[in-house]
């Protein structure tokens, strides 16, 4: 008889501690929600990029040993048929730019300001305003063809209105040298959050980049 009481005295402890538990667990989600989740972007963009990185190295590896060989289509699609689990096609955009040193040469031919003379767009990506960083095509009389190929039509190479940055003072006379970019745009999970008093975290950009030169 005098046990019971003991036991139900036990009970109600354990019962009570397992509200209090149950009640700092709901308090506490929300922190930890907002703690993961943000490393969870975090993760997927690092994991994004690297892919992006991957994707520039080899493109211009392969843009400068198979040019003359495989259509540039061919080269940009196998190049993101690697990308899993980046859906490039709904959400990337790949662009190879042919570019010679013409402009500025020394006396040796050495020192030149780097020329566009062809650039192409991947036809398998999404068209959603990600320019080429290193020249636009449909600027300066030209204009992307229409028949599949992604190239940009009206290059007349060695003019001025083509002339770009990138290897300025790199490049002799003629030499020639591919940069690929990649682009992905991938929208994050979480945004910024209010952690009150004037006080947000840091919104990771859904805008990814990677360009490689060959």
């Amino acid at each position: 008889m005098k046990t019971r009481p003991r036991l139900k005295g036990r009970r109600y402890a354990r019962g009570h501690a397992k509200g209090i538990v149950s009640v700092e667990f709901a308090l506490l989600l929300p922190l930890l929600l907002g703690i993961a989740l943000p490393l969870y972007d975090i993760a997927r963009n690092v994991q994004a990029q690297m892919i992006l990185i991957n994707v520039s190295r080899e493109g211009a590896n392969l843009s400068s040993r198979a040019a003359s060989t495989y259509p540039m289509q061919t080269i940009m699609s196998s190049l993101a048929a690697t990308t899993p689990p980046l859906n490039m096609s709904a959400n990337g955009m790949i662009y190879i730019t042919e570019i010679m040193g013409s402009q500025g040469c020394d006396a040796k031919g050495n020192g030149c300001t780097g020329t566009v003379v062809a650039q192409w767009k991947w036809t398998g990506g999404s068209d959603s305003g990600a320019a080429s960083k290193i020249w636009n095509c449909a600027t300066a009389g030209t204009s992307w063809a229409t028949d599949g190929t992604g190239a940009c039509n009206g290059l007349g190479g060695k003019t001025p209105a083509q002339a770009v940055d990138l290897l300025k003072g790199k490049l002799s006379d003629g030499q020639i040298a591919y940069a690929v970019e990649s682009f992905y745009v991938q929208q994050p999970l979480i945004g910024a959050i209010n952690l009150g008093g004037g006080v947000t975290t840091p919104a990771l950009s859904p805008n990814l980049y990677s360009m490689s030169v060959f």
